[in-house]
């Protein structure tokens, strides 16, 4: 699976390089946790990246990391998988 494409599919406009670091590895983190652990909840996924992204960066972070997070949740089914 390639994080860092599905993370670009789903920040419409953004590129990696654009965003703040810690954004980019927290998306990388939540997308993670979304496609490939079981052992988290999406909802929880998503929450714990906002809620780092509040804390740790920009002021526009967390409804961004919301925002892709919640993307890529919503189109997981779709994604193909790399069993």
């Amino acid at each position: 699976m390639r994080l860092n494409a599905i993370i670009e599919d789903a920040s419409t406009s953004w590129t990696l390089e654009r965003m703040p670091a810690v954004d980019r590895n927290l998306l990388r983190i939540g997308a993670w946790e979304i496609l490939c652990n079981d052992e988290v909840a999406t909802a929880v996924a998503i929450d714990e990246a906002v809620d780092l992204a509040a804390d740790l960066s920009t002021d526009d972070s967390a409804n961004f990391v919301n925002g892709v997070l919640g993307r890529i949740a919503r189109d997981a089914p779709a994604l193909p998988s790399e069993d």
